[in-house]
């Protein structure tokens, strides 16, 4: 283990959003200590210089995590600020604290990582993002050239277990009593999933199937990464099995969420930001509904149905959280199974869009399937996420732009790296944040055309394959 910190092994180690590394060869207890430190320092949280005063801490199942955490507590008490430990939690559980208690939050996890990695997602009071560009940055620097030594009072440490307070807010936002029995098999993949379902569904009127509940940082099983279609395998083949009327996998941290019909298909997280547009609208209708520009397209076209206003963002949490807010929008979705709730500090929640989604289906007459009701929402054919590893991002970039440059009826946006729309279709480029990538993501109204975009786009991008 290397414990020389500098610039270069702390720009790997905090990303865009959050922090994330292999422990101990990036995230060490005692850079977990400067971060706690340099976290009160960067965000002004002392009572002192007009912050909360307290930071709550939770940490996921990974070995590695209550080590972590109690150095990161040190760092926090030694600069003056209280600490308040919650123990286990998903990493919705965490922003629900942030909320309901209005303080600052660190969330030990890696998220969707494999065993070897552990992060810190941190957030201000009401669970606002930390940021490159609201702490990120600072927090990095104190840690680099050094963090002066508080002269005041230490911060104390206590304990406190929210979890009745998360399942009963839960249960405000989605009324699940008029729903109908249904059979819901849940792969919680060894991660939180397996602490939290066991006491959102206690007493609700669903048949649940657990997979994979024992909580387990090793995942002995598959990984907790649903978006990889290899992990969605066992639960396609448990639904149906047991013939279930839908298959919910949660992610390590249980922040993200995503759906299996009865017959075994994956369902689409754009489809389900659609439904869940939808049910938001009809209960305040005319709000303003986030997307990322790489949603399909139907997203937008049932907020439009259905009275609402929809707006595209970049990818990326913190800049769909910042959009969510300065609209005041009821609800935002993103292609990577995020779902971002207004009632719930316009934080992401796997389990609340489960609950929207079980709502939804319970709520239809009995005999109505999953793959039914979600036939409205999907309405065009996706290539899904390819990555390309090349020499020069803004080289590659710019030969696929040159490409499109002619076409007349090709539209052209540079929200997020490159958008190519034509009237049934489009296609985006975007650079990685943090690695030499350019992710490709193509849409359109049927396979043939979808799969004439795509490998038009890729040609060029593989020449400059590294």
């Amino acid at each position: 283990m290397s414990s020389e910190i500098t610039l270069q092994r702390l720009q790997n180690l905090i990303k865009a959003y959050d922090v994330r590394g292999i422990v101990p060869t990036d995230l060490d207890e005692n850079i977990c200590y400067l971060i706690g430190q340099a976290f009160v320092v960067a965000l002004k949280l002392r009572k002192a210089d007009g912050g909360c005063g307290q930071v709550v801490i939770s940490h996921d199942m990974r070995p590695s995590g209550p080590a972590l955490v109690k150095s990161f507590a040190k760092g926090v008490t030694e600069q003056g600020v209280d600490v308040l430990h919650m123990g286990l939690a998903s990493t919705d559980g965490l922003y629900f604290a942030t909320g309901f208690l209005n303080i600052a939050g660190a969330m030990f996890t890696a998220s969707h990582n494999p065993a070897e990695y552990n992060g810190i997602k941190l957030a201000k009071a009401g669970a606002a993002p930390v940021g490159q560009d609201s702490g990120l940055r600072e927090i990095t620097q104190l840690v680099l050239n050094g963090i002066s030594k508080y002269s005041g009072p230490v911060g104390t440490e206590s304990s406190k277990d929210l979890n009745s307070e998360y399942v009963k807010y839960l249960h405000s936002l989605v009324d699940l009593k008029a729903a109908r029995k249904l059979k819901v098999v849940i792969d919680a993949g060894n991660g939180m999933g397996g602490f939290s379902v066991p006491k959102v569904f206690e007493n609700s009127n669903f048949e649940v199937v657990p997979m994979y509940f024992e909580l387990d940082g090793t995942f002995p099983n598959h990984e907790a990464n649903p978006i990889e279609p290899a992990n969605l395998v066992d639960l396609q083949k448990r639904v149906l099995a047991e013939k279930a009327d839908l298959g919910i996998a949660f992610d390590g941290d249980a922040d993200r969420a995503f759906f299996i019909d009865e017959k075994g298909q994956s369902i689409s997280p754009s489809a389900i930001t659609a439904l869940i547009a939808k049910r938001e609208l009809k209960r305040e209708p005319g709000s303003t509904i986030i997307h990322n520009l790489i949603t399909s397209r139907s997203v937008a076209e049932v907020v439009k149905e259905n009275g609402g206003t929809a707006r595209k963002t970049r990818v990326g949490h913190s800049f769909i959280k910042q959009v969510m807010k300065d609209t005041n929008a009821i609800f935002g979705g993103e292609h990577s199974g995020h779902f971002y709730f207004r009632d719930f500090w316009f934080a992401d929640s796997g389990m609340l869009a489960a609950l929207h989604v079980l709502a939804a289906l319970g709520e239809t007459k009995d005999g109505t399937t999953f793959s039914s009701l979600i036939k409205e929402f999907d309405r065009y054919v996706a290539s899904g996420e390819i990555n390309t590893r090349v020499k020069d991002v803004s080289v590659t970039s710019k030969k696929v732009k040159e490409h499109f440059a002619g076409s007349k009826d090709v539209q052209i946006e540079e929200l997020d790296g490159l958008t190519f729309a034509g009237d049934t279709w489009w296609v985006n480029v975007r650079p990685s944040n943090t690695e030499p990538l350019l992710r490709l993501n193509a849409e359109a109204k049927e396979h043939a055309t979808m799969e004439k975009v795509r490998d038009e786009v890729l040609a060029i991008i593989r020449k400059d394959a590294q």
